[in-house]
């Protein structure tokens, strides 16, 4: 790691721990740490367990991906993937530093650098799909408890889908119609003629123009790719799942009675796509705010608060502990089964 993303860890944690004393303020301490010694702790274990099962998850998709022409990653450099893209997406405003870190974890396993973006472009597009799925699915189910229970945040929920929808948009429409989409770009970057320098807007159209000719020309090869895609696609639902259960095991935890495992997803979810909004690496403050928002009926204010720290912990924190593990790991190189030429 650079001194700068030692940093940014330092601060990240130095904000959890502040949000965290902020929301204790008013919390009786007694009450509190009787909370945590009748903890049961064998639902907390399973929160633990479904959040490194996802990882897991996500760690098969990448060699589904890697693999080809006899060549494979083994399990332990294909762990590495998601657990360093965990932490620099924590570190990095909108999760922008997971991409460029997954390609250097692959480049460090002997993928080369093309083939390594391409592994990563179409796992992106496979993920962004199913989280689509996965909310429109969720939000179907929880229409009727969103505007009664989620109030302001709603708009905030809906926001944050139509992000998404943008972006699967912008997807499909560079993989159906790319001649449209280059001459749309252009167009776009045309109305900022009054207001962006001449030279500054030619950079923008090459850059752009540059990513859509790679997204185009790996969604021709994902297009061929059908029964990896698929693989990729039912596992990475299942992954999705798995992490927005982990909320139904924490409050399980705490006793909370008569819990819906659906309701609670949906929520969860609907949590998730708050956050994306949020420019702070991790959604800090807005992650919180969110939970104690869409969870305050479940439980008391003590119950409230240390749900939210254990559920941050294993969804956020957790991540960043296990990122700096791997990146102390030295990872195999890249396997193959090629029969070698005489």
């Amino acid at each position: 790691m650079t001194r700068k993303n030692k940093i940014a860890v330092a601060v990240m944690i130095a904000i959890g721990v502040a949000i965290f004393l902020w929301e204790m303020r008013n919390v009786d301490v007694h009450a509190a740490w009787h909370t945590l010694l009748t903890l049961r702790l064998q639902w907390l274990a399973v929160a633990f367990l479904v959040i490194f099962l996802s990882y897991v998850i996500e760690a098969l998709v990448v060699q589904i991906f890697v693999a080809h022409e006899g060549e494979h990653l083994t399990f332990k450099s294909a762990m590495r993937v998601p657990l360093i893209e965990q932490l620099f997406n924590a570190i990095t405003p909108f999760s922008t530093g997971g991409q460029p870190a997954q390609l250097v974890a692959l480049m460090q396993s002997g993928v080369e650098g093309g083939r390594a973006s391409s592994v990563l472009l179409m796992k992106f597009i496979v993920y962004q799909f199913m989280v689509l799925i996965n909310f429109v699915f969720t939000l179907f189910i929880g229409l009727k408890h969103l505007a009664a229970q989620f109030g302001p945040l709603a708009w905030l929920i809906v926001f944050g889908f139509t992000i998404h929808l943008l972006v699967i948009a912008g997807l499909l429409l560079i993989m159906y119609q790319y001649r449209f989409t280059k001459r749309l770009v252009a167009f776009g970057i045309r109305l900022l003629r009054p207001f962006v320098s001449a030279p500054r807007r030619a950079a923008w159209q090459a850059t752009m123009d540059a990513k859509i000719d790679t997204f185009y020309a790996e969604s021709v090869h994902l297009k061929q790719e059908k029964t990896k895609v698929i693989r990729a696609a039912l596992l990475t639902f299942v992954q999705l799942l798995l992490y927005y259960s982990v909320p139904y095991f924490v409050l399980l935890s705490f006793g909370v009675p008569h819990v819906n495992l659906v309701h609670v997803m949906v929520l969860h979810v609907m949590i998730v796509m708050i956050i994306s909004l949020f420019p702070i690496p991790g959604g800090a403050g807005g992650a919180e705010y969110s939970f104690k928002a869409l969870f305050a009926t479940f439980m008391g204010p003590a119950q409230l608060v240390l749900a939210m720290l254990l559920w941050r912990f294993i969804t956020y924190y957790l991540g960043m502990v296990c990122g700096i593990v791997a990146l102390a790991v030295v990872p195999d190189r890249l396997e193959s089964t090629k029969p070698q030429k005489s």
